[in-house]
């Protein structure tokens, strides 16, 4: 693990966060959640930049950094509610993605193992592969599901003659048996990717896909619903993995491969907060925000509140586990 070092800026915590090393399992013995950053866009196949996201989603915030951040919704703080501590980022050799992600996958391996959750700030989008990969690797292969926001499905076989990159990682974990293919749900995909050949074996895999259409017609609280029954059957947990592109390029400019006609950031950032107060979320990935395409911080600033409502919304699930309580959403803001 590197605290940064001068390619990838300062050395900061998600808003301010203690830090820890994956190296002294003292520093994290007793977390909750760890944040882990994996700067690493090799495996993009249009514009590159997204190995700089980590940095402007852990310091994007016009709050400052001072380790708390009370929800105004939810009535918690994500950040000192729950033990999050922040490991730093990854090594991984942008020039070669065998031997980054490999490296990946141990580092949230040995977060799981401690029995934390990892939340992974991308990078992108072919880090799910090994963090989806090193959370089963603990819970079982097969008894984590999956729910994916994406305006693509990254269900790509040999891309630019590779089995690795970032249109590909749903079908490796898939075919590695981490994940199954009828415990994986996909929201707000859209566009003219991929061809009917790849949605062929989708479908053979029992993969569930809510396309924008779908979504629009149907309503996404509905199709939430229906994902989330699909999610919690016969598996140990939920893994949430965000690609900033879900979101229309409009709120989500700064991206690499950007699809118009894209969920809005209230939606997504809603979305996030009913998954992580109704399921039993077991690991988090943000990523594809690259900030070289960025405009006024718009899209690190969605990517930080999609972090930041995660947490604060676990947070409230296990104080009313706790408390035997449940937040209601209807009630005047100083009543919940």
């Amino acid at each position: 693990m590197t605290r940064y070092g001068a390619q990838f800026g300062p050395d900061i915590t998600f808003l301010g966060v203690d830090a820890c090393d994956l190296d002294d399992e003292a520093s994290y013995a007793d977390a909750d959640v760890v944040v882990l950053g994996a700067p690493f866009d090799g495996g993009t196949s249009h514009r590159p930049g997204t190995r700089f996201g980590p940095q402007a989603i852990r310091s994007t915030d016009y709050l400052g950094h001072d380790g708390s951040r009370p929800s105004l919704a939810l009535r918690t703080d994500g950040l000192t509610d729950l033990r999050v501590v922040d490991a730093g980022d990854v090594e991984m050799p942008p020039g070669d993605i065998e031997v980054a992600l490999p490296r990946l996958e141990a580092a949230v391996e040995k977060v799981a193992r401690a029995g934390a959750i990892p939340v992974v700030l991308g990078g992108d989008h072919s880090i799910a592969y090994p963090d989806a990969k090193g959370v089963a690797n603990v819970l079982g292969h097969g008894r984590v599901s999956m729910i994916h926001f994406d305006a693509h499905a990254d269900t790509g076989d040999i891309e630019f003659g590779s089995l690795w990159g970032h249109g590909q990682p749903m079908r490796r974990l898939i075919e590695s048996g981490a994940l199954r293919g009828d415990r994986f749900l996909q929201v707000g995909l859209r566009g003219y990717w991929p061809g009917p050949e790849t949605l062929d074996w989708m479908a053979a895999e029992r993969m569930r896909s809510y396309e924008m259409t779908e979504i629009g017609h149907r309503g996404l609280e509905a199709c939430l619903t229906e994902a989330f029954g699909i999610a919690t059957d016969e598996c140990e947990g939920v893994f949430l993995s965000v690609d900033i592109d879900v979101c229309d390029p409009g709120h989500a400019p700064g991206t690499g491969t950007p699809e118009p006609g894209g969920l809005s950031a209230r939606e997504l950032l809603d979305a996030v907060r009913r998954i992580c107060l109704e399921l039993p979320v077991v690991g988090v990935d943000v990523v594809e925000v690259s900030p070289p395409y960025d405009h006024a911080d718009i899209t690190a600033a969605l990517a930080n509140r999609v972090v930041l409502e995660a947490l604060s919304a676990i947070a409230r699930k296990r104080r009313d586990e706790r408390d035997g309580t449940t937040w209601d959403p209807s009630r005047p803001l100083l009543d919940r």
